[in-house]
């Protein structure tokens, strides 16, 4: 589990490729604190198992399905990734419950600057609509941020001077491909309202007619 709070900035040192098997050795100094192998860590929002802990780096190997679905299998030696730790057990959670499981990834369609504000538009997958709202919250890379508009098959979030900075998304531009994870709590409920099918008993699922029934309309 993740906070969406990025605690560093690293380097991809070196990378093997062997069909649906990628090695990556990614160069970087604070995650290290602490760390273990076994360890979960996020890179650009996937989470992944730390496989070796080397002197100022970290190695991960990603399979078939990570490599489908995210863009770790777009990485090349040199380029920066996002870098979180899992969260401890009574840590605080500044950002907002991220588990590191990828739905999907977007295209940034629009980057614009404006004096100290940053605008950031990009298209989802029509599937992942449904599990955003305006103001709610979405990774992007492995940045939690605030949904500010939804408009069609976008959304668009500002980013503050700090998360410019101190995060990777700078390094993006019109066009690039990016991490999606919506919110849990927004996937929970649109599977709920959704679910149908042999098997579910009688008034299994939610519908308008069952939330009335338990005063929320």
């Amino acid at each position: 589990m993740f906070t969406g709070l990025v605690e560093e900035i690293g380097t991809v040192r070196s990378l093997r490729r062997q069909g649906e098997y990628q090695h990556m050795e990614i160069a970087c100094g604070k995650v290290l604190e602490g760390s273990s192998v076994g360890d979960s860590i996020a890179l650009d929002g996937v989470c992944q198992t730390l496989t070796e802990i080397r002197s100022g780096s970290f190695c991960v190997e990603a399979l078939a399905a990570t490599l489908e679905k995210t863009t770790l299998g777009l990485f090349r030696q040199g380029r920066r990734v996002n870098l979180e730790r899992a969260m401890a057990l009574g840590d605080r959670l500044g950002g907002h419950i991220v588990q590191g499981h990828i739905d999907a990834v977007g295209r940034v369609t629009e980057l614009r600057v404006e004096e100290k504000n940053v605008f950031l538009s990009v298209r989802l997958p029509d599937a992942l609509l449904p599990c955003c709202v305006a103001e709610g919250s979405i990774a992007l890379d492995g940045v939690s941020l605030t949904i500010a508009g939804i408009s069609g098959p976008e959304i668009q979030v500002n980013v503050i001077p700090l998360t410019w900075r101190e995060t990777v998304l700078s390094d993006r531009k019109t066009g690039d491909l990016v991490n999606i994870e919506v919110d849990i709590i927004g996937r929970y409920v649109a599977r709920m309202l959704g679910f149908s099918g042999a098997g579910v008993k009688n008034g299994a699922g939610l519908n308008r007619d069952k939330l009335e029934s338990l005063g929320y309309m």
